[in-house]
């Protein structure tokens, strides 16, 4: 996530350019004919009890019953846990391990129409299993391996009458319909005003963004960062719209005026890192020096909203000297009509903004495809663990381009990190109701470079190289971290990483 453009402040720059809606009423149609019409304000009283109609039709979308899941699984096996700072969100019985969502959308009615078949492990014996679902949402049909189950239902939460045993899989099927809502997010940021998860635009687009939390805005998730899964998206819209996801592009077509695009995203990601977006957009091809593909997705009415944002292959190109080469098979940036950034997973996502479509945000969002995407923290105590390193690169980046030191730029962030540790607490043990403020940024970027000095660019940037890479894929928490740097350094630092996470003021710097 970016972090906000003025030095001191708690905002991004906010400028939306809006994107024109251009559909025609019969296309509308058609996907509703198509997608059947569910009732979205159907839910039941909280808490109350259904058991799923028997012979409920499956709502349809194309490539209704989707790709299967990988037969191996194992690269999405997760030690779930409950989260310290947002424990109501995710379940640590559930880790699930691949995720097939066919969404349709129908955007002047501002319907959504899906199906979801969740593959999942159960991390002990239990006689029920628990998701986060919005109940904005109704349900259609619900089963667990082919059979109807029964389920009650609260604001966030599913909770499912199956029997499950200890380390045995389980798929889970679900159809759903309706209309989505946004959650609101646990920040004081400007930028995270519209809500975290489903946002629809008043030109009826689709952007998602859901850090901390969010994804259960628009399908059944364990929605904790503990527990990556591998994905695949079957999307439908009215063309010319296109629906935009995660991974790699690997069909498109078009049926009665309807567009369908299916997206596989080939390394696991957490629940906070997947994005889906629907509106008219118009992509861009470009390459890294190293040969990574590069999609940039612009409103096709504004093509200047990228801003920057086709300096990615130059970003790549800086970061790989760095941080090894980039740990995934292609890269995106999808420009939407809002304000905010976020390192969604191989798809970053940018609001159509001057500040979050430049270069230093483009060199942040794709920093954290090493630090955040491929190795996550597995709490969100630790998420200065993806931000403080990514804002460091930035720092770097940011020094260089400006011809000063990276000394330099750090003196200049140094003058108000007190001030950001002041409003929302110590990196490491923040205030829950300011998440993603500038505390978890400078000061851990300050700690970097204060660590930089003491053991030297040769150590250091060893470090830098080897962390994502001894962590392919996974998650990992403060204590697994240090444990790391000390074994690398055969240096004791318990005290250092003490003062600069946990400590009300700024330490002094050498």
């Amino acid at each position: 996530m970016a972090c906000r453009e003025t030095a001191s402040g708690h905002d991004f720059l906010v400028k939306f350019r809006p994107v024109r809606a251009l559909v025609a009423a019969v296309l509308v149609l058609l996907l509703l004919a198509a997608c059947g019409g569910a009732d979205p304000d159907e839910s039941e009283d909280d808490a109350d009890r259904r058991t799923t109609p028997a012979g409920s039709a499956t709502p349809e979308t194309p490539d209704e019953d989707g790709p299967d899941a990988p037969d191996d699984l194992s690269g999405a096996v997760s030690e779930t846990r409950e989260d310290s700072v947002y424990p109501d969100f995710g379940d640590p019985l559930v880790d699930a391990l691949h995720y097939d969502l066919s969404l349709a959308w129908t955007p002047e009615a501002d319907t959504l129409v899906a199906t979801e078949r969740l593959t999942f492990r159960a991390t002990a014996d239990a006689e029920r299993v628990q998701l986060d679902f919005d109940d904005a949402l109704a349900i259609d049909s619900l089963t667990i391996d082919g059979e109807d189950a029964t389920y009650e239902r609260t604001e966030k939460d599913l909770l499912v009458d199956h029997a499950v045993a200890a380390d045995q899989q389980y798929v889970l099927e679900l159809a759903y319909s309706g209309t989505p809502e946004s959650y609101d997010a646990p920040t004081q940021r400007s930028d995270f005003a519209e809500g975290v998860g489903w946002n629809i635009t008043d030109e009826h687009e689709v952007w998602t963004i859901q850090e901390p939390y969010g994804a259960f805005t628009w399908y059944a998730t364990n929605d904790q960062p503990a527990d990556k899964a591998y994905y695949d998206f079957t999307l439908t819209v009215p063309a010319p719209w296109t629906g935009i996801a995660n991974g790699e592009l690997t069909d498109t077509t078009e049926t009665d005026g309807l567009r369908t695009t299916t997206w596989h995203l080939a390394e696991p990601a957490a629940s906070y890192l997947v994005t889906v977006a629907f509106a008219d957009y118009t992509p861009i091809e470009l390459e890294s020096s190293s040969g990574v593909p590069i999609t940039i997705w612009g409103p096709t009415d504004d093509p200047a909203a990228i801003g920057e944002t086709e300096y990615a292959p130059e970003a790549m190109d800086w970061l790989e000297q760095y941080l090894g080469p980039y740990p995934f098979d292609t890269f995106g940036i999808l420009v939407y009509d809002g304000s905010s950034g976020m390192e969604t997973q191989t798809m970053v996502t940018l609001g159509a903004t001057e500040y979050s479509t430049s270069r230093e945000v483009v060199v942040h969002e794709l920093a954290h495809h090493w630090y955040g995407d491929t190795v996550t923290p597995s709490d969100w105590i630790d998420v200065w663990m993806n931000e403080g390193m990514a804002m460091y690169l930035q720092g770097m980046w940011e020094a260089e381009d400006e011809g000063i030191t990276v000394e330099e730029k750090m003196d200049s962030w140094a003058e108000f990190e007190d001030e950001e540790r002041a409003y929302a607490g110590p990196p490491a043990d923040y205030d829950p109701t300011n998440f993603g403020s500038g505390n978890i940024y400078f000061g851990p970027a300050l700690m970097w470079h204060e660590l930089r000095e003491r053991v030297g660019d040769d150590v250091f940037f060893a470090l830098l190289e080897d962390w994502p890479a001894d962590q392919e894929n996974g998650n990992a928490d403060r204590a697994e971290y240090e444990a790391f740097i000390e074994r690398e350094t055969g240096e004791e630092l318990t005290a250092f990483f003490d003062d600069w996470l946990l400590g009300e003021r700024t330490p002094p710097r050498e």
